[in-house]
């Protein structure tokens, strides 16, 4: 199998039929085997039911309907676990993204051995304030917080090598970041290519504004993650060890200054009027919660496995 394009999609039932036939003509013509897996994360129109009849005419196509709308992220999770091909391609349903691309995005992952291609709309047909502006900041942070130096971080329309979409772990909303996920897991050569993009031709867009909030957040998870997710304990033991001997510091200098007082014969100076009694008290308790919260990490890491957090109501 030398193609799986995998295709997530919301009330996307006016594209669908005329998605797969560009598809299917320009594998036909490179003459590329391959499969499409649709999922359904949660229509509410009749895209499923058009996915059904796609399926009956052509053994290419599979599917996974969700039960309820879980986000883009599962729904690639899914669809990553059941693919075949040597090359998988995810791409969105709206026809924004052009199918032709597709030849050329496969010979650069076969031919010159690229980990990941991902797609870049240098030039874009959506709103330039809601959308144009708050992306350029969203990739420019990207790539200042990640290392990773893609221009497109959003753009749905990427090939993965097989070895990449079986080896990472897609979840929350981490599907804009999966060549950060990728690099983290030693896949290093990723790079981009300018591709075409159109203005919706059906329905509505599925994302708003608040995206890029929920993206900028997720890249502060994923920073920590990438750094520290395997070993909480070197952030939150080495923060509230500091916190703690700080706070130790300051109460035994505050001891000390008192026993010099007593010395002297100078009474009636409480510890507990000094405030950095409560601030060396507030350090020592936080150190001590941090530390417990970096043990507790590590314990939780060693016990647990990431499970699904997604129900599947069919798949064909």
């Amino acid at each position: 199998m030398n193609l799986s394009i995998v295709i997530p999609l919301l009330n996307e039932e006016d594209s669908l039929e005329e998605l797969f036939s560009r598809i299917d003509k320009v594998c036909r013509n490179s003459s590329l085997s391959y499969e499409i897996w649709f999922v359904d994360d949660g229509s509410t129109d009749l895209s499923w039911s058009i996915i059904e009849n796609m399926k009956v005419q052509y053994p290419q196509i599979h599917a996974i309907k969700f039960s309820r709308n879980y986000g883009k992220s599962q729904a690639l999770h899914a669809a990553f676990e059941r693919t075949n091909g040597d090359v998988v391609i995810t791409m969105d349903a709206d026809l924004q993204d052009f199918p032709e691309e597709i030849p050329e995005l496969y010979n650069m992952v076969m031919a010159d051995n690229y980990d990941i291609v991902s797609g870049w709309k240098k030039k874009r047909f959506d709103n330039v304030m809601t959308k144009n502006i708050p992306s350029k900041l969203f990739n420019a942070a990207a790539r200042k917080v990640s290392g990773v130096e893609l221009h497109d971080f959003n753009c749905g329309l990427k090939a993965y090598k097989r070895q990449v979409v079986k080896s990472i772990d897609v979840y929350g909303d981490m599907h804009r970041y999966i060549p950060v996920l990728a690099a983290n897991a030693g896949f290093r050569r990723i790079t981009e290519k300018e591709v075409q993009h159109q203005a919706r031709p059906y329905g509505t867009s599925k994302f708003g504004t608040e995206r890029f909030i929920r993206g900028f957040l997720d890249l502060v998870t994923l920073w920590f993650v990438s750094r520290f997710g395997g070993r909480p304990m070197h952030f939150f033991g080495a923060v509230g060890t500091l916190m703690f001997i700080f706070g130790f510091l300051s109460a035994l200098w505050l001891g000390i200054s008192k026993l010099i007082d007593v010395a002297r014969g100078i009474y009636g100076h409480l510890i507990t009027n000094n405030p950095w009694f409560f601030i060396a008290l507030t350090m020592m308790i936080m150190g001590t919660l941090l530390f417990i919260a970096g043990f507790l990490g590590e314990m939780i890491i060693r016990t647990n496995r990431e499970h699904k957090n997604y129900t599947i109501d069919e798949v064909i």
